[in-house]
């Protein structure tokens, strides 16, 4: 198996229409800070994370994901990716050079197989950031990012080969198949997941609280705001982290979690878990079952930015 040259997840980038009612959205209520934002691009950072920001919101006609963002160690395996990723067929956006957003650093775009834009960079710099306090209920940092996939298992695959991503577990039901794949780029159970879903979109990005009363307290000034929730509070088999679903001013599904499994990389065995089994989406048994609305809120709308590069 290849070098894995990809280190951690950095942020997710969208494009939203409803720009102002997006970043209103996204700093006074749910919890992040925008470090900077001018002219229809909003760059907004987590308090207790050292990436310079963990969202993206640019101004734009139609709603979109824009692009992923991971890290990687060194400008050295910047390059090593790209060149391996270019002997392999893939699509390079841009080829490995100066990154013109906030920390700069070093880096690239490329197309991965269904046509979403992934960056990876390197010696972008750390973000003055501080440790959350007890009763502080925003994000810490960005957690993980799902996307869903009309071809999964190509898509699993493709990150497998390229990016040297692994495989956590596996979600599965009796009358579907499977149907969520948790794939990890370090010791963090998973960095991103892969969902079966009728198109290309983003099915959720999720953001980790300092801890169970933090996750709750946050929960409940969403709830009491009158956010629309999709589903929890609870906590997953899959990863045994916590969540709360809801639903942004586009329709994007967010999540707060907390207590992502933490794995020892050598002895780890990959579960398949059976989703028909209720402890599998929620040990607790607090959330709302797992029914037709849930799922086609995470099906989201079909990505208008397939194959097609963010304009920044």
């Amino acid at each position: 198996m290849r070098e894995r040259l990809v280190t951690h997840l950095r942020h997710v980038d969208l494009a939203v229409p409803d720009y102002e009612r997006q970043l209103e959205f996204y700093t006074k209520l749910w919890g992040l800070k925008a470090e900077t934002s001018d002219s229809g691009i909003a760059f907004l950072a987590a308090e207790g994370s050292p990436e310079q920001y963990q969202v993206r919101l640019r101004r734009a006609d139609e709603k979109r994901l824009d692009l992923i963002s991971f890290g990687a160690a060194n400008a050295a395996d910047v390059d090593k990716l790209a060149q391996q990723l270019g002997t392999d067929g893939v699509q390079l956006i841009t080829e490995p050079g100066v990154v013109d957003t906030p920390g700069g650093g070093y880096g690239f775009r490329f197309f991965d197989n269904e046509g979403r834009t992934i960056e990876v960079s390197a010696d972008v710099e750390v973000r003055q950031h501080r440790k959350i306090e007890e009763g502080e209920s925003i994000p810490v940092k960005l957690s993980h990012v799902v996307i869903n996939s009309p071809n999964p298992e190509q898509t699993v695959a493709f990150y497998d080969k390229h990016l040297s991503f692994s495989l956590s577990d596996t979600l599965f039901s009796p009358h579907m198949g499977e149907v969520m794949w948790f794939l990890r780029t370090n010791r963090l159970h998973h960095s991103m997941a892969i969902a079966r879903g009728p198109h290309v979109a983003l099915h959720h990005a999720s953001f980790e609280l300092r801890g169970i009363d933090e996750y709750m307290r946050g929960t409940g000034r969403l709830l009491r705001n009158g956010i629309e929730k999709v589903w929890g509070p609870g906590r997953h088999k899959a990863g045994n982290n916590t969540f709360s679903y809801f639903l942004d001013p586009h329709g994007n599904t967010i999540e707060y979690t907390t207590e992502l499994e933490v794995l020892d990389e050598d002895t780890w065995h990959p579960h398949l878990y059976d989703f028909a089994d209720p402890d599998v989406s929620d040990q607790w048994g607090t959330a709302n079952p797992m029914d037709e609305f849930v799922a086609k809120q995470s099906f989201n709308d079909p990505d208008r930015g397939v194959f097609v590069a963010p304009p920044v």
